[in-house]
């Protein structure tokens, strides 16, 4: 189908961000597209709107009237169908939750915080499957550690977000597998090689999660008539519901041009050659939105107007249209990200995990900016180090990133800023922390970082003088060896002075764990283990999470693979989504008999249990079929940490 024409002075346009992503503060692709395209509307004729179709979602079916009709749409299962123990609590607890489940979201959104003591009574909330840790008098002394006994707030949102966890589980178990809080879909797109499953999903019968999504699409499009529609895909667990909503407006009355970009499009479809995809969308975009999205505008218009990485379907065949001589909007023109028109009281605060910063990921409104564009390092052999995202480094300026702090201030009303760079460059983050400080802009903030010598104990102590409350940062093998062949670009004794300088500053500080390296020994997995021990027994690190190592094809690992010890295995499919690549490492190390172990004991360790214990204990029981796993002793000297903090500390 061909896109209509457009009154050559007015387009309406609207952004959209599908379902899922978090709840707790808006995605901000959508917001950086409108704060770009709002300084050409005027001349261009441009009428703006954003909407979060995943906000939309949850708020549909975390209500009175959708609880309801879950739980009919469970009733009228078979019994077979409903055997599951999420599904069996919301059946059994049916009347506590349609009369609790109002409040509670409403509580979540920051609007009565009366609630939290009823809801730390135990006695307010229907508490399924996921109290279960809960139980009993070690229950109460696991959120005694975690919240202490003033946290009254804080343990009811917890205790809240088990109960909305709870009804999830409930409607993936019974009702719809694809449905999770944060993704929906995610398996039918993620590195698949074939369009079908999409295909499948899309064409097949629509479940009561469906039949929601498709009422909230339909009554998008009706209040906003947009001529062109844009869908923001960061991440594989939206394309499902980005779909669904291009298939309700392709069949709409006004039928508006749809256009598909996001972070899932820039790394996963940049091989598209399925034209199958376009019978839901009539173009898509790579890489930052804001050249391609004004140069579609332009072309909609003018169909002699060249279109910039834009793929088109034309006689049944996907080509990639790309004007080289057009280049992208410098990060100083893009303008300030704007959240108008989105309900930012409405989003939700949960508290689902006890890692410190998935706290900050998922609790809070946090308001997007970047200090740059790209990675000023851009070396990391497991990086997607070959796309634009991070190959063009493309800094703000410290005096234009505090103007657009001042300016989301006064927008939002909202004084916490998540800086989303890849890694924000110490330079920069010096000058807005001294530009923040001489104009008195009170903020809190938190981004991520390297661990590099440039952040002395003096830079640390300014960026927590001008409000940074956190940071995370790359640790991975926590191995000097791998970290070497990784071209990391830091060791482990630089990871602990850095992170001890944060520490003392009043700053918390978050590790990225990654095990299973190409070339990674068992050995090596534990005494990162062990390293890590010591890290959090010196306060070095007070958050951290473990990632499974994975190859991508636009990484130097997955473009080299033979240089790393790898044989990537084959993929096959029709010209779909390609990203993630399986491989054969010869060393055999059982990388997901140790994960076990590594996550059970970084969850320990964040509590500040188990600091003294010999890590090779974390495995036990953790080898397959209930044989407990045999690992070596860890060989790191116990004080290793210690002693190198010591040695860089001044006499």
């Amino acid at each position: 189908m061909r896109p209509r024409g457009y009154d050559p002075g007015r387009v309406r346009i609207l952004l959209v961000t599908p379902p899922m992503t978090q709840l707790n503060t808006p995605y901000p692709a959508t917001a950086y597209l409108i704060g770009f395209l709002r300084r050409h509307a005027g001349a261009l004729g441009l009428e703006l709107a954003q909407a979060d179709a995943a906000l939309l979602l949850f708020l549909r079916l975390f209500s009175r009237a959708g609880v309801a009709s879950v739980l009919a749409d469970l009733a009228a299962r078979p019994r077979s169908g409903r055997a599951t123990p999420a599904v069996a609590n919301l059946i059994a607890s049916g009347p506590r939750y349609l009369a609790t489940i109002e409040p509670t979201i409403q509580f979540l959104q920051g609007r009565d915080s009366s609630l939290a003591a009823r809801i730390v009574g135990r006695e307010f909330l229907p508490e399924g499957p996921r109290f279960a840790a809960l139980a009993g008098d070690s229950g109460d002394e696991h959120l005694s550690c975690a919240f202490g006994t003033m946290g009254l707030v804080d343990r009811a949102k917890h205790l809240a977000s088990l109960y909305v966890d709870d009804i999830a589980d409930a409607i993936r178990d019974g009702i719809d597998a694809r449905f999770e809080l944060s993704r929906y879909g995610e398996k039918l797109a993620a590195s698949e090689p074939t369009f079908d499953p999409l295909a499948d999903a899309l064409e097949g019968e629509p479940t009561l999660v469906d039949t929601m999504l498709d009422a909230i699409a339909s009554e998008l499009i009706a209040h906003h008539r947009p001529d062109l529609l844009g869908l923001s895909v960061p991440f594989p667990g939206n394309v499902y519901g980005a779909l669904r909503i291009a298939r309700v407006a392709r069949a709409s009355s006004g039928s508006p041009t749809i256009v598909l970009g996001g972070g899932y499009v820039n790394t996963e479809l940049r091989e598209l050659a399925d034209p199958r995809l376009f019978d839901y969308v009539d173009y898509m975009t790579l890489d930052d939105g804001e050249r391609p999205l004004l140069s579609l505008i332009n072309h909609l218009r003018d169909r002699a107007a060249p279109l910039v990485r834009t793929f088109v379907c034309s006689d049944g065949k996907v080509e990639l249209r790309n004007d080289t001589a057009v280049h992208d909007i410098p990060s100083r023109e893009c303008g300030t990200p704007t959240y108008s028109g989105l309900a930012l009281h409405d989003y939700v605060s949960l508290v689902e995990m006890l890692n410190p910063m998935h706290r900050l990921w998922s609790d809070g409104r946090w308001n997007k900016l970047t200090v740059a564009h790209g990675c000023y390092w851009r070396k990391c052999s497991f990086c997607d180090v070959t796309l634009d995202y991070i190959a063009r480094y493309d800094p703000v300026g410290a005096d234009l990133v505090v103007d657009r702090i001042c300016e989301l201030v006064e927008e939002t009303e909202t004084r916490g800023f998540h800086f989303v760079d890849e890694a924000a460059p110490p330079a920069g983050l010096r000058a807005m922390a001294e530009r923040l400080i001489a104009r008195n802009v009170v903020v809190s903030w938190w981004g991520n970082i390297r661990f590099e010598k440039a952040f002395t104990p003096e830079l640390a102590r300014l960026l927590a003088a001008s409000g940074c409350v956190a940071v995370s940062g790359g640790l991975e093998v926590a191995s000097d060896r791998l970290l070497a062949r990784m071209q990391k670009g830091v060791t482990v004794e630089q990871v602990a002075r850095v992170t001890r300088a944060f520490t003392d500053a009043g700053v918390m500080v978050h590790a990225y764990l990654m095990y299973g390296f190409p070339g990674e020994t068992t050995q090596e997995t534990i005494d990162a283990l062990e390293r890590v021990r010591q890290l959090f027994a010196a306060g070095c690190l007070q958050s951290a999470f473990w990632h499974r190592f994975a190859a991508t094809v636009h990484s130097p690992i997955g473009r080299a693979p033979e240089l790393f010890g790898i044989r990537l295995r084959p993929t096959l499919g029709t010209g779909f989504a390609r990203n993630e690549v399986g491989f054969e490492d010869p060393t055999g190390t059982d990388h997901d008999m140790l994960g076990v172990g590594l996550r059970r004991a970084l969850y320990n360790y964040m509590q500040g249990l188990g600091l003294e214990a010999d890590v090779r204990g974390w495995f036990n029981d953790a080898g397959r079929r209930g044989r407990s796993a045999r690992v070596p002793a860890a060989r790191v000297a116990p004080d290793l940490i210690e002693r190198a903090l010591s040695a860089a500390s001044p006499r």
